[in-house]
C-alpha cells in the first residue's frame, strides 16, 4: 500500500512542489489550498503519476475545520503517514503600524495550524507506530528582520514546537522536523518584494539585491527541488533517528 501525505498549501509554491515531489515517489497525496482549481491541479498531478489524490480547502484558521482535515485525509487514503505543515501567509509592516487582524491571522495559519493539524493527526500515527511531520519553518525561525513580527515569531514558535514534537513522538517511531529555507521565488516571495520595496522605498530589484539576498553568502534564490529533496529524505521509513532538528536551507544566511 502506497502512503499517504497531507500537505497544507499545496496547490502553488513549495507546496505544490513538494506534492509533486512526493507524488513521483508513490505517495499518495492530499493535497490542500485555496485556489479555485484546486482539485484540478491534484487530479493533474495524480494523473501524471499514477497515485490516489484528494482535495480540501479546509479553513487553517479554524481548528474544528484542521481536525476534519486529518479525519477526511484518513477516510480517505485508510491512513496519514506524513503530515507537511506548509501553508503560511505573510505581511510586512513596522511594528507601529502592525495591524492586529494581520498579526492574529499569521500566528493562527502560520504556527497554531501547526499544532492543531499534528495533535488531530498524533493518535492515528501512534496507534500505526509511524509518523513522519515535516514543517516548512523559515530562516527567519532561526534568525529575525525588520518589519515582520507577527511571521518571525510564529516561525520561531515552530521550532519549539517541531523539538516538543520530537521528544514525545520518538517512543512511537514518529519523527519531526523543520526545513528552514531562505528565500524561494514563489508568489508569496514575489508579494513580498513589493512589500519590501514600499516599506524601504527602493526598487524592486534593489530589494532583491540589498535587503533579501544581501544576509546569504551564496546570493541565489533557494530552489524549491533543495526543499523537496530533503523532505522525502525526512519522510523516509529509515529517517528514525533524524528527529528534533531544524535543517537550514539559507544560502549561509545562519552561518553568520
Amino acid at each position: 500500500m502506497n502512503k499517504t501525505v497531507l500537505i497544507t498549501g499545496s496547490t502553488s509554491g513549495i507546496g505544490l512542489a513538494l506534492a509533486k515531489r512526493f507524488a513521483k515517489k508513490g505517495y499518495n497525496i492530499m493535497f490542500h489550498g485555496l485556489e479555485s482549481n484546486g482539485q484540478e491541479i491534484a487530479d493533474k498531478v495524480g494523473a501524471k503519476h499514477k497515485v490516489k489524490v484528494g482535495f480540501s480547502n479546509a479553513n487553517l484558521l479554524k481548528s474544528d475545520a484542521i481536525e476534519y482535515l486529518i479525519a477526511e485525509t484518513i477516510a480517505t487514503f485508510g491512513g496519514l503517514h506524513v503530515l507537511v505543515n506548509n501553508a503560511g501567509i505573510q505581511f510586512v509592516s513596522p511594528l507601529e503600524d502592525f495591524p492586529n487582524e494581520k498579526y492574529e491571522n499569521i500566528i493562527a495559519i502560520n504556527m497554531n495550524a501547526v499544532f492543531y493539524a499534528s495533535k488531530a493527526a498524533w493518535i492515528p500515527m501512534k496507534t500505526q507506530q509511524f509518523g513522519r511531520i515535516i514543517n516548512i519553518s523559515s530562516v527567519h525561525g532561526l534568525r529575525a528582520s525588520e518589519f515582520k513580527s507577527a511571521y518571525v515569531t510564529a516561525k520561531h514558535g515552530v521550532i519549539g514546537m517541531t523539538k516538543v514534537m520530537a521528544l514525545e513522538g520518538a517512543p512511537y517511531n514518529i519523527t519531526c522536523n523543520a526545513i528552514c529555507p531562505g528565500y524561494v521565488k514563489t508568489p508569496l516571495v514575489e508579494g513580498q518584494i513589493k512589500d519590501q520595496a514600499k516599506a524601504h522605498r527602493m526598487t524592486e530589484d534593489e530589494v532583491v539585491e540589498k535587503v533579501m539576498l544581501v544576509k546569504q553568502a551564496v546570493k541565489a534564490f533557494v530552489p524549491v527541488k533543495a526543499i523537496a529533496d530533503m523532505a522525502i529524505l525526512l519522510a523516509k521509513d529509515t529517517s528514525t533517528t533524524i528527529t528534533g532538528t531544524s535543517f537550514a536551507l539559507d544560502g549561509g544566511w545562519s552561518a553568520q
